[in-house]
């Protein structure tokens, strides 16, 4: 089996699990107990928390660990929303989001809250001009994803944050895609919260965080909840976030980025004497774009179909986030780049990690242009 999903969700990192493991074992105590296994555990978690505020270089206060990306951009933006009602009740999303945004956006809608989804261009970049146009004085919250999740470019935060200066508008991204690939102190420091998520990066699943800048005049929207600043209930899982923070420290380091750019190129340029380029990529220039994660269609082939005969020969691909997977259209990305229905439909994602290999990109390289050939042929 070869898998090229990895944006979906990676394997856990044996060290990760093992430390899952003796966590599990050696703290087992209710952090928010006041006995000293409690206390015990308490002082692990807070370890913890210091540990990925350091990584991402931000204030530890600021950090309340959740379940992972859903939970984190659900309370963020509900968060941010409700907080700053009192001036005014319009959201900006960008219309790439994460499923989880758009469906805490739906929500916000059902409590009267006007959001306003901004489109991507040809790129896949959000359209700044149309952001800019999109702020009323009633705009409280602009969200927008670090790196896409299909096609993988990287989004101009610090552009974006220019925009809203001055604007007394909170800045969210989710930053799951980008998170242990990519160095985030510059891009945590540019937004007033951020999401992360353990199972992106070899850690366990189940564990994640949302960080809000201490300086936000913020209150959590459900009240009465004790754990994490009052941010969530339920008692925390202390062994998923110590596996999670391990694998937050031994996250990719730089040269991975170079091995994916290699590994990207190899592939694009297989497909071009394979296919004589009929195909089509998506994603921006090399400085917006993270080389692991590849959407492309290849004409004339549905995306769905390619995905099954990939995987009745051993080779696991998707076909965009696996959380919105089941559902009909196209994906929310290539619908913010106005790409077409038909075009749409071709769309599969590729996405490597730390065990693939140049062979594995052959393999791979070998039965897309199989499929093709039968497909053209049938």
């Amino acid at each position: 089996m070869l898998y090229f999903d990895y944006a979906s969700t990676t394997p856990v990192d044996p060290e990760s699990l093992q430390i899952y493991r003796k966590v599990s074992e050696d703290y087992w105590g209710n952090p928010s107990s006041l006995h000293d296994a409690g206390g015990k555990a308490q002082l692990l978690l807070e370890n913890c928390r210091e540990r990925l505020g350091d990584l991402l270089g931000v204030p530890a206060e600021g950090i309340s660990f959740t379940s992972g990306g859903t939970e984190g951009n659900h309370l963020a933006l509900l968060t941010l929303a409700f907080s700053y009602q009192k001036k005014g009740k319009h959201i900006l999303i960008s219309g790439a989001e994460h499923s989880s945004i758009h469906s805490a956006a739906s929500f916000l809608e059902n409590e009267g809250f006007k959001v306003t989804k901004i489109p991507f261009n040809s790129e896949g970049l959000i359209d700044l001009e149309a952001l800019e146009e999109a702020i009323t004085d009633e705009t409280t919250v602009v969200s927008v994803c670090h790196v896409n999740g299909e096609i993988g470019t990287i989004q101009p935060l610090r552009e974006i944050r220019k925009l809203l200066n001055g604007k007394d508008i909170l800045f969210h991204s989710d930053m799951v895609q980008s998170f242990g690939k990519l160095d985030l102190k510059e891009a945590a420091s540019i937004v007033d919260s951020l999401t992360i998520s353990s199972h992106k990066i070899y850690g366990p699943k189940g564990a994640g965080a949302v960080y809000f800048h201490p300086a936000c005049d913020i209150r959590p929207y459900m009240t009465h909840q004790t754990q994490e600043h009052g941010f969530r209930g339920g008692t925390v899982n202390l062994p998923g976030i110590a596996g999670f923070v391990s694998a937050a420290v031994k996250a990719a380091p730089p040269e991975e980025y170079h091995r994916y750019s290699e590994l990207r190129s190899s592939l694009l340029n297989s497909l071009d004497s394979s296919m004589d380029g009929d195909y089509t990529i998506y994603g921006g220039q090399a400085a917006h774009q993270l080389p692991h994660v590849i959407g492309l269609g290849i004409n004339g082939v549905e995306g769905q179909w390619l995905m099954l005969e990939c995987n009745r020969k051993g080779i696991h691909i998707s076909t965009g986030s696996a959380c919105q997977t089941g559902k009909q259209g196209i994906s929310k990305t290539l619908a913010a780049m106005g790409i077409g229905e038909r075009a749409g439909k071709e769309f599969i994602r590729i996405s490597f990690g730390r065990a693939t290999t140049q062979e594995h990109i052959e393999e791979l390289a070998a039965v897309l242009s199989e499929i093709r050939r039968e497909t053209y042929i049938s």
